[in-house]
């Protein structure tokens, strides 16, 4: 069954790779008149492989190293042969050529490996240099028009890790919740210790935001997503600092509990609270709504956060809701207010115990 998830997650790229391939070898044998096109269908669907979870810059960068590759390959190889040192040369030549051109490691290496294929298994025959680059750039350029004309659903990938981000954040506030209300610095270091690996996460996120926001710029039957796109893209950075945050709570917590001090009564119900309105926040921007619910459980948060810094809290104490208050306003920008109307939800903060 995992095999069979796997292939219906990976129908649209196959089938871009199907149409790409037929397309260009059509294009190479009927338009431009070459008789044996290998290269067009194989150029299509390696630009498309790697255009597959990343930016179409990094297409432009493989048409342009495999071109370069080949051109250089056939060549050199019609003139001096084949043979370990012309494959060395031939090589030598291609990478510098590739970086002297753009300096991407994509472009280079590519570069590289079609020449190595050009020296090697495909020497110079009926067919000329030139035809070879050709059937390069159009398959290339085939690649790049079918992501462009049957893109898959940019926002797929985008609320997959749009998701595991928000979840990693609301795990962590509800767990740092249970520790400050068990007295238990040891959970508190475990949060803090899986918070720090979340990196990868927000790295992901981003990635994938990126390529979604490219294809939505790009395709036209795609163009409906890029308000959804561009509320993920206004909420990501916030919710970077929102998880740097976390992690500083985390740490301070610790110490706290570690010196005894004072947990103030309501600090728990308001980390559990912060942790339902993050996943408030994802459940909306998941449904492509505007986080108006997310918005507004962090408000009723940052209302309250100004009653915890009571008397007797120790310095980590303090430091902890001065950093759940930060996480209020990163969280309250994620859903869309200004960094100024976010500051300005926050109550002043009073020490001594509030009457509520």
């Amino acid at each position: 069954m995992e095999g069979w998830s796997r292939l219906l997650r990976s129908l649209v790229p196959v089938f871009q790779c199907s149409i790409a391939a037929g397309v260009a070898w059509f294009i190479a044998f009927h338009v431009v008149g070459h008789e044996r096109p290998f290269f067009a269908p194989i150029a299509a669907v390696i630009s498309l492989g790697v255009s597959f979870g990343e930016r179409l810059r990094r297409m432009a960068e493989l048409v342009i190293g495999v071109s370069v590759g080949i051109l250089v390959g056939d060549l050199l190889i019609a003139v001096i042969g084949s043979g370990s040192w012309q494959v060395s040369l031939v090589v030598v030549l291609a990478m510098s050529l590739a970086i002297l051109l753009n300096g991407g490691t994509v472009i280079a290496m590519q570069a590289g490996s079609s020449a190595v294929l050009i020296a090697t298994l495909l020497p110079p025959g009926v067919v000329g240099g030139f035809d070879r680059f050709i059937d390069a750039l159009v398959g290339g350029l085939v690649g790049l028009l079918v992501a462009a004309t049957l893109p898959a659903d940019p926002l797929v990938v985008v609320h997959q890790k749009g998701r595991v981000v928000l979840g990693v954040l609301a795990d962590a506030l509800r767990s740092i919740s249970v520790a400050v209300s068990i007295n238990d610095p040891d959970r508190a270091a475990a949060v803090l210790s899986a918070a720090r690996e979340s990196q990868d996460a927000i790295d992901e996120f981003d990635s994938a935001m990126k390529a979604g926001a490219e294809i939505a710029k790009i395709s036209p039957i795609r163009w409906s997503r890029r308000k959804a796109i561009s509320r993920y893209q206004r909420a990501a950075e916030r919710l970077d600092h929102a998880l740097r945050n976390t992690r500083v709570l985390a740490r301070r917590a610790e110490g706290a509990l570690r010196d005894g001090e004072r947990v103030p009564e309501r600090l728990p119900i308001l980390l559990e609270q912060l942790a339902g309105a993050v996943v408030l926040l994802r459940d909306e921007l998941s449904s492509g709504q505007e986080p108006l619910q997310a918005r507004a459980a962090t408000k009723r948060v940052a209302e309250l956060s100004a009653t915890e810094l009571t008397g007797g809290s120790g310095f980590s104490m303090r430091v902890v809701v001065a950093q759940l208050r930060s996480i209020c306003v990163d969280l309250l920008q994620a859903s869309g207010l200004s960094r100024a109307e976010s500051v300005e939800a926050l109550p002043p903060l009073r020490s001594g115990r509030v009457d509520e």
